[in-house]
Order: C-alpha cells, then sequence, then structure tokens
C-alpha cells in the first residue's frame, strides 16, 4: 500500500450523498521519494473536504482505460497546515467564507504559525488587519470552530461504526447533542434518520454499552418488527404473531415487550385495537391511512341523478355508432357506473373489462366529462392509453408529485402530490385501472384528491398477486360488502378458447383445474425436462431464436418469469446466462460492474423502487427536449443505452422514448431484466412468456403465482420444467396472507 501527503488542489466532483470525491492532491510526497510531484487524481468515499486542506492518504495507484492513472483511496487521515504557506493556501482556498488569497496573506504575515491557534483563542485580534471588522473576526472563528467540531464529530461516530455520508447525516440531525445520544439511546437513530435501521442501531448501542433489555431497545425493536410486516405487505399484526416476532429479534420476554408496545400506544406512535375477535397492533400512520380511505369511500359513495331510462337510450344509441353489443352484465356494470358515485368492476382476462371501460368513456364524451384514466405503473397506464385510445397516466403523475415544500406530508421523502384535498382534481369521472396493484398509501393520496360528485370506477382482477406496498385494497373493498350494490364480478369470458387457450387456461388455473399440456394449443406450450442444465438451455433457444420470430418480437420482448430470486431457476442465476447470450460481450460496449452484477450498454433492466427524485427527458432526434419530468416506478422496464465512466453515470431509456441519466451511487436500484419475478411482472404484458416450473420452496408454487405469469402473455406462453410442480401449483390454493383492516374501517362506518 502507498501513502501520499499534500493539499486538495482541485476538487473535480463530490456525491453529497455518498461522498465519493474525485480531486487533485498537489505538492504530495510519499512513503518511497521525498519532494514535490506533478498534481495526482485521487478518488474515494471521504468526509467533507475543502480544496486547500492537507491530508494523508493511503491506497493503490489504479490505471483507467480512458483517464490514465489515478490514486484509489482506500484510508485517509486529515492534517492541520503546518508551515505559513500551508496556512496561507488553506485559509485563501475558499474553505473560510469571506477570505480570499489576499486576505489570508494578511492574516499569515501579521500572525505567522501562531494563526489558528488565535483564530480559535483570540478572535478579536482578526478585527486588527486591516479589511476585518470585528463582526467579521467572530464569524470566521465560528466557521473554522464549526469544521473542527465536525471532524471531531465524524471522528467519534466512527468508534461507533458509523462513518461516510451517514456520519455526516447523524452530525447534522444532532450536533452537539449526538455525545449524550450515543451514550443514552442510540436507538433515536433508527427513528430519526433515514438509512439507519434497528439492526444498525442494535450495534452501535451494543458497543455503547446498552442493555439488551433496556426500554429503549424494546421500543426500537417493536417498530422495527411493524415495519417488516409493511415490507411483507402487511398494514397490522395480531398481537401474538407481533410477539413471537419480537421475541426472536429482542431475545426478551413477551411479558417486557408487550408493556413497551402499550408505552408505544400511549405516546400516540402505535394503535392498538380489537378486530375480528383478536389484538391488533398498528403502525399509527397506517390505521389512520385505513381510517381515511374509508372515510373519503363512504363520502364518494352517492347515488347520481341520472335516470335510468335516459342511461339505458343512450347506451343503446352509442352501441349502434359503434358496432358494439354489450352482454347483459356489461351493460350493468356500464350503468353502475354512469349512476354510482363509486363502482368496482373486476374479473379475470378475456372477461370484457376493456369493452366496458371504452362503453364508460364513449358515454361520458358524449356527456362532455372531464375524464381522468390512470393505473398504478408507467407500463399498466401505457396499456391503458392502448386499448382505450385515451391518454392514460400513472396515479402518481395525475397526482403532480411535486418536490417537497410545506405541502401534502403523504407523498414521499423529499416530495409530496400536488394534487389533494386543497387542490382537488378537475375531474368529474375518474378511471382505475390494475387496482390489484394499488397499496393503501396511494389509494389514500389519490382518494385525498378526489372530490364527492367525482365519479370514480376501480378496474382490477382479484385473484392477480396484490400490491408490493401494504394492502389489499381492492379484495379489501369487495370484501367489505359496502359496496355490493355498486360491484360487478366478470366471470364469462368473451375470448373464446378458439382465440386463446392463455385465456382459457388461466381460467382453469384460477378454478383449480388441471390443465392440458398435450401442445395441441396455438399459443400455450409445454415443454418437459427434469434437468437444471436442460432447461436453462431451452429457455435460451426459446428467448433468442425460436419465440422472437413466432410472435413478431425481438428477443428482448420474451420475457422470462420465474417464482424465485435465488435458486438455479432464480433471477440471480438466469439473469447472468441471457445476458451473455441476448447481449454478449462487444469492443463496442461499455460495462460497469456493481457489487458483483455487470451491467453492459444494451442490457435490459429494471427499476427496483419508486425513485421520485430521478429526472427523466424525451429527446428529438436534433437532441431538442420535447418532454421532461421526475419519476421512475417499481417495475419500469428500460434498456441500458450509455455509461459514461468519467461523469460516472449511466443512461437508461424508457418506454422507447424516456431516459434517465442515474448516479453510479444509485444503480442499486436497477437490476438486469431478462428474467424478473412474477411478482415484479404485475401490471405489464408482454407478447410471449416463459415460464420456467421445476423445483424451489412449496411455498413459493401456489395458484395465483401461476395464474398471474399466464395471465402477462399475449400471444405465447410456454412452461417449461416440471408436469407434476405445475399441478402442485394449480392444486396449491395457499397464499401469503395479509392483515389488513381496511375492509373492518368500511363496515365501521
Amino acid at each position: 500500500m502507498k501513502t501520499l501527503s499534500g493539499y486538495i488542489d482541485h476538487i473535480i466532483f463530490r456525491n453529497e450523498d455518498n461522498g465519493y470525491t474525485v480531486f487533485e492532491l498537489a505538492g504530495f510526497t510519499d512513503s518511497f521519494e521525498e519532494g514535490n510531484g506533478e498534481p495526482v487524481v485521487c478518488y474515494g468515499n471521504l468526509q467533507p473536504v475543502d480544496e486547500g486542506e492537507l491530508i494523508e492518504l493511503s491506497g493503490e495507484f489504479t490505471e483507467h482505460a480512458l483517464y490514465g492513472e489515478q490514486f484509489h483511496i482506500i484510508r485517509y487521515e486529515m492534517k492541520l497546515p503546518q508551515d505559513e504557506t500551508a496556512v496561507i493556501r488553506y485559509l485563501g482556498s475558499g474553505a473560510v467564507k469571506g477570505v480570499g488569497q489576499a486576505l489570508a496573506e494578511r492574516i499569515v504575515r501579521r500572525f505567522k504559525e501562531d494563526t489558528f491557534r488565535v483564530i480559535e483563542e483570540e478572535p478579536e485580534r482578526l478585527a486588527e488587519i486591516k479589511g476585518i471588522s470585528e463582526k467579521k473576526a467572530r464569524a470566521i472563528a465560528v466557521l473554522l470552530a464549526e469544521k473542527k467540531e465536525l471532524r471531531q464529530a465524524l471522528i467519534f461516530l466512527q468508534h461507533y461504526g458509523i462513518g461516510g455520508t451517514l456520519a455526516e447525516k447523524v452530525y447534522k440531525k444532532y450536533v452537539e447533542g449526538i455525545y449524550r445520544i450515543l451514550k443514552e439511546n442510540p436507538y433515536r437513530l433508527a427513528e430519526d434518520i433515514e438509512g439507519i435501521g434497528f439492526r444498525t442501531a442494535d450495534e452501535i448501542a451494543s458497543k455503547a454499552g446498552i442493555r439488551p433489555d433496556s426500554d429503549y431497545r424494546v421500543r426500537c425493536g417493536v417498530l422495527f418488527a411493524l415495519q417488516e410486516a409493511l415490507s411483507d405487505g402487511h398494514c397490522y399484526l395480531p398481537r401474538d404473531v407481533l410477539l413471537k416476532n419480537c421475541e426472536s429479534l429482542l431475545r426478551v420476554d413477551r411479558e417486557v415487550i408487550w408493556i413497551q408496545t402499550q408505552n408505544l400506544a400511549m405516546d400516540k406512535k402505535l394503535v392498538i385495537r380489537e378486530q375480528d375477535a383478536e389484538i391488533c397492533v398498528y403502525e399509527s400512520s397506517f390505521y389512520y391511512l385505513e381510517l381515511l380511505c374509508a372515510r373519503k369511500l363512504k363520502d364518494l359513495d352517492l347515488l347520481c341523478e341520472d335516470n335510468p331510462e335516459a342511461v339505458e337510450k343512450r347506451l343503446r344509441r352509442i352501441e349502434e355508432q359503434q358496432a358494439v353489443e354489450l352482454d347483459p352484465i356489461q351493460r350493468v356494470a356500464v350503468q353502475k357506473a354512469v349512476m354510482n358515485g363509486v363502482t368496482v368492476i373486476t374479473g379475470g382476462p378475456g372477461t370484457g373489462k376493456t369493452t366496458i371501460i371504452n362503453m364508460i368513456l364513449k358515454y361520458f364524451e358524449g356527456e362532455e366529462a372531464d375524464i381522468i384514466l390512470c393505473a398504478p405503473t408507467g407500463r399498466a397506464a401505457k396499456r391503458m392509453s392502448e386499448a382505450t385510445g385515451y391518454e392514460a397516466a400513472t396515479i402518481q403523475r395525475i397526482l403532480h408529485l411535486t418536490p417537497r415544500g410545506d405541502g401534502d406530508i403523504s407523498g414521499h421523502a423529499g416530495y409530496y402530490y400536488g394534487k389533494n384535498e386543497e387542490e382537488p382534481l378537475e375531474a368529474d369521472v375518474v378511471i382505475v385501472d390494475e387496482m390489484s396493484m394499488v397499496d393503501i398509501s396511494l389509494f389514500a393520496s389519490l382518494l385525498k384528491a378526489v372530490l364527492p360528485g367525482t365519479r370514480l370506477i376501480l378496474v382490477g382482477d382479484t385473484d392477480q398477486l396484490p400490491s408490493v406496498g401494504p394492502g389489499a385494497v381492492l379484495k379489501d373493498i369487495i370484501r367489505s360488502g359496502q359496496f355490493a350494490d355498486t360491484t360487478v364480478i366478470l366471470k364469462k369470458i368473451f375470448r373464446q378458447a378458439g382465440e386463446s387457450d392463455i385465456i382459457v387456461n388461466a381460467h382453469k388455473i384460477n378454478r383449480g383445474e388441471q390443465i392440458s399440456l398435450d401442445n395441441r394449443s396455438r399459443d400455450f406450450f409445454f415443454i418437459e425436462r427434469n434437468n437444471v442444465n436442460q432447461i436453462l438451455k431451452n429457455i435460451v433457444i426459446l428467448a433468442r431464436d425460436k419465440l422472437p420470430g413466432f410472435v413478431n418480437a425481438s428477443p428482448f420482448d420474451i420475457q422470462v418469469l420465474t417464482p424465485m430470486k435465488k435458486g438455479t431457476l432464480g433471477v440471480e442465476s438466469l439473469n447472468p446466462i441471457l445476458q451473455k447470450y441476448l447481449n454478449p460481450p462487444s469492443a463496442r460496449k461499455r460495462e460497469k460492474e456493481i457489487s458483483g452484477v455487470i451491467y453492459r450498454e444494451g442490457d435490459k433492466v429494471m427499476q427496483m423502487k419508486n425513485n421520485y427524485q430521478l429526472t427523466w427527458q424525451i429527446k428529438s432526434r436534433h437532441g431538442i427536449v420535447v418532454d421532461q419530468g421526475e419519476g421512475v416506478f417499481n417495475g419500469d422496464t428500460g434498456v441500458i443505452r450509455e455509461i459514461d465512466d468519467f461523469a460516472e453515470t449511466m443512461t437508461v431509456e424508457y418506454d422507447g422514448a424516456r431516459r434517465v441519466v442515474y448516479p453510479y451511487e444509485e444503480l442499486s436500484e436497477l437490476s438486469l431484466s431478462y428474467a424478473v419475478t412474477i411478482h415484479k411482472s404485475q401490471g405489464s404484458e408482454y407478447p410471449a412468456v416463459i415460464l420456467p416450473i421445476f423445483n424451489g420452496p412449496n411455498q413459493l408454487f401456489y395458484r395465483n403465482l401461476l395464474y398471474t405469469g399466464v395471465t402477462r402473455a399475449v400471444r405465447c406462453v410456454v412452461l417449461i420444467g416440471s408436469r407434476e410442480r405445475i399441478s402442485y401449483m394449480i392444486n396449491n390454493a395457499d397464499e401469503h396472507k395479509r392483515y389488513t383492516g381496511f375492509a373492518g374501517r368500511l363496515k365501521e362506518l
């Protein structure tokens, strides 16, 4: 390992989020040679540094393909300037606001090597120098003291394993109070600071000598257990489940856990209530989200004044104009949507949901009503637009996701929804598709922006997998029985077997009926293989060679869907293999490795979490920006168009137009998507789907999952693997239970 010492001559780049810094080190010496050298480019993760500061680095020289020799920093230590030249360089570098090179020279000429002591202990003496008032003297002293305190705090935090940007966050939050908090209650960090969870706080507390049965620790553990439950889709946990989870996590008695749970409820951080003969524990915000949704939905549930005969007459006229004849159940669905404030329309593929939506649109278009079409994901909104011919957008977009100011706190970190109770949507009709994917938080934000008197039409398939976020909104609305008169359940298949075996087999799977795997179909196939290597070989051949021509699409449009993330046929194993054959390495394609995953120009990738801060642009072929916006959402799929190592960015193109520039530190939000889990495919459709069904944990092989995977395909499905495993999935009606109370809130009202 090599050691360099010198001063920071020029900061080329700094990422404030993770501390990654690129700078030129000048006047350096090293452990092998003494003397000044040419400036050298250094890079690594550092605490805040300023130009002019002295620093000692340990690391290794590396050779960059474009930028030549650079020094990779492994360890570093900040040094105080010792000689007069170094002090002038530091003070005049801009590190001290209001002090330039000339003023720095006058200060050092007056106080020489005693400069720092004078500033720290006798700052009023700076006023002896021409150009420095007493006020400015105090400001210089305060700024240098703050920098010193920050450095001392960061060194203190490193003893507890907190470094980099996280340490800066902690210091900015607590300033001098940090020393008391870390010694008395480190668990406050988990509550106050994003990026620090219970496990991190627990490690810090252990180093600080906090007892395992500390009240602070138990309370933080209870909150953590409920946060974990939210990530599994629950809105609450039954008392016994919560106590069991906390007991395993904390290794303390249940009685102690329950006492602190009740204390948290007294502090209004939790809500404890009885429902369905069991004690339920909510994180407060989610109890009130359920309550808000129930109240808002009830407020919208109005009977509109349209005359039934007039509605029927108008529908007949639209049928004639559109050359469409509605089935009786479809007619009822349109009538209910016209005559009620809240309507729920649910059914599987091929049951006529799109026909109903189109007729509703034609009806209200004739009334010159303002109509909003929306869906929870970009891909679902795009499909809605294609099916109806009307513009549809994501729910987030119609609610005007906006950088946070003093607005609505129901949005997301750094952002809020511009459309809310004070600024409602200007619409007579709001139609939401793919409602099974809408979680309780997003539904609450939507309902806040919809005024009573607006018709709200919710369309979805209750047999699809539930939302990624907490809740089971569509199921709970139907389960509550409070909207039975305005709920239409579609069961009749209008696209018959002669047209699509995908649809017929999907409904059979949903009913628990075995399907034919004899390959006599034109769009539903089965390849029996009982060896993982054979399955992998066939997946590659299908995706690269066979299916693109069969469905008239590119290999990138063929989607492999799997029940699992891990395992030999999980996403993590399949993606590198498919990448190798569908987008092989080339001298013309730049690459970037992140956490062991190679990303290559031309790769198919997916956004793995909602990011409301990323900006996108659509440019004309002449490079002129024709549209732009903010937000890339969980499940959005795109292609890597450019990797720039100098700027440390990756450009991804979504929907063939929207380009997003990712800084390298945000690439953890992306994943290769040649293969994705069935969960992640919700709301999407693909020309052809390949489903490897072979081995893995039984709890991942259930009917609902197979049904969702099959219904993602438009023109072709290929199941590959074990006949017995497919049969097992169809027979296995068990699915992950979600603890939600929205149906109960609706009944209470």
